[in-house]
């Protein structure tokens, strides 16, 4: 069963105050807000995609977004699940295709071109593998605590406490979750913003299943494209600025091995976001958005 968000849940949410629009991604609906550029839609349009993960929305982007905007066009969506977007409510529903899937369709709806990806946490996960598969619609790659899970990696005891967590807990306080990636405290009214798209376990699904996803073994759905895009990721020839806060347990060490593998991104600075965790778009997302238009500037 689709299940479809209600606007008024997001009335109070502070500082975002850009109108939804949709894209139709099959029988759902993925939402997304957009700023800056020329509204022309141009095919040489600077253009950044942000895209979120686990278990966020397009609010993630709020500090950055006015920073990207005044050097192009910023487009920002809720992947499936999330957000405004519409959501299945049968956990069984969700896989990396089905995700996969849905944001390539809303790329090519929006017929992106020029792009700057700026992708984090499962953003990067999907988002990178969509990159080098259309790589003719990308112009540089900006991963940021995030990786390219294909099944051979370890994944800590940590995470594996975490994922157990995220899907059996009884009361999933998705607020929460946030607040613990975080190196500097949220407000409450923050924090609230990033419950306002789960009223309800019926609105949990893609939040529960996404630590489940990551392939944990080569045999695992999603571990083929990963690992697919692994061996493009090390032939990508376009820049490329990885770009992690040095505080989050969960990824930071996925940072040195990525940034090596990518032929490009070490032609770029060695740079970490300081006093920043796995959510560095809420502890500097100011710092992140003008080191990234640093970047476009000098590629």
């Amino acid at each position: 069963m689709v299940v479809r968000i209600s606007e008024e849940r997001f009335d109070d949410v502070p500082d975002f105050d850009y109108e939804p629009e949709y894209v139709d991604v099959g029988e759902l609906r993925m939402a997304y807000v957009e700023t800056g550029g020329s509204g022309d839609g141009g095919g040489d349009e600077e253009t950044f995609l942000c895209l979120h993960g686990e278990p966020t929305w397009s609010f993630l982007y709020r500090k950055m977004m006015p920073i990207l905007a005044e050097r192009g066009r910023v487009v920002v969506p809720d992947l499936i699940g999330c957000g405004r977007s519409d959501r299945y409510e049968d956990r069984d529903a969700y896989s990396v295709e089905m995700h996969y899937d849905a944001l390539e369709t809303f790329v090519e709806e929006l017929d992106l071109t020029n792009v700057t990806l700026v992708c984090q946490d499962w953003g990067g996960v999907l988002g990178l593998p969509l990159a080098v598969h259309r790589p003719e619609r990308f112009a540089r790659l900006v991963p940021m605590n995030t990786g390219v899970p294909d099944g051979t990696q370890e994944m800590s005891d940590r995470w594996h406490e975490f994922a157990e967590m995220v899907a059996t807990a009884d009361d999933l306080d998705i607020g929460r979750l946030v607040r613990n990636g975080c190196y500097r405290d949220l407000s409450e009214e923050v924090v609230d913003a990033y419950r306002a798209p789960f009223p309800d376990e019926r609105y949990m699904a893609a939040a529960r299943t996404f630590p489940a996803l990551v392939p944990t073994s080569p045999d695992d759905p999603g571990a083929e494209l990963m690992a697919e895009t692994q061996e493009r990721l090390g032939e990508w020839e376009k820049p490329a600025f990885v770009l992690f806060g040095r505080e989050d347990p969960i990824t930071s060490h996925d940072r040195d091995p990525l940034r090596h593998h990518i032929p490009t991104a070490t032609e770029q600075p060695d740079v970490w976001i300081e006093n920043a965790a796995h959510f560095l778009q809420e502890d500097a997302g100011e710092e992140t958005a003008e080191r990234i238009v640093e970047f476009v500037d000098r590629t």
